[in-house]
């Protein structure tokens, strides 16, 4: 059994080649061709956002097919593209927080709704703690 290793933000999780393999032979991500494609993976994301606890295998996994259908996304939405509120508010709903949830990161309701209406831009400590929240990267919340 080989470990490999990967560094987000504070942490460093061990993966585990074996079990990262048979997710890789489950899902198979691969580059998004159709938009049949963006859905299943789109499915697959939901029903990984769905879990409570992720495994550092799954998180990996779920980081890798979120990157995957921001590109397609990307090429075959440019009106739509995402945002990091825009991304926020998706995992919120995906994963049923709502805003009470984010006060300890952002200190007080004020500034949840400021950030919720687009006042106030995420900055990275609130990133990182938005990627413990959500159980993806840190880098979805901040802007390109």
């Amino acid at each position: 059994m080989q470990n490999m290793t990967k560094t987000t933000g504070k942490m460093t999780l061990t993966i585990n080649s074996e079990i990262y393999s048979q997710l890789l032979s489950k899902y198979q991500p691969r580059i998004i061709k159709t938009e049949a494609e963006n859905d299943e993976f789109l499915e697959i994301v939901e029903e990984l956002l769905a879990r409570q606890n992720l495994t550092p295998e799954e998180s990996t996994i779920l980081e890798l097919l979120v990157k995957l259908i921001e590109d397609f996304e990307d090429t075959h939405y440019q009106l739509n593209h995402s945002t990091p509120l825009s991304r926020m508010l998706h995992l919120m709903e995906a994963q049923n927080i709502d805003k009470e949830s984010l006060v300890k990161i952002f200190g007080s309701s004020e500034i949840v709704d400021k950030v919720m209406n687009g006042d106030l831009e995420i900055n990275s400590q609130q990133a990182l703690e938005l990627e413990n929240l959500f159980h993806v990267d840190s880098s979805l919340f901040m802007n390109e």
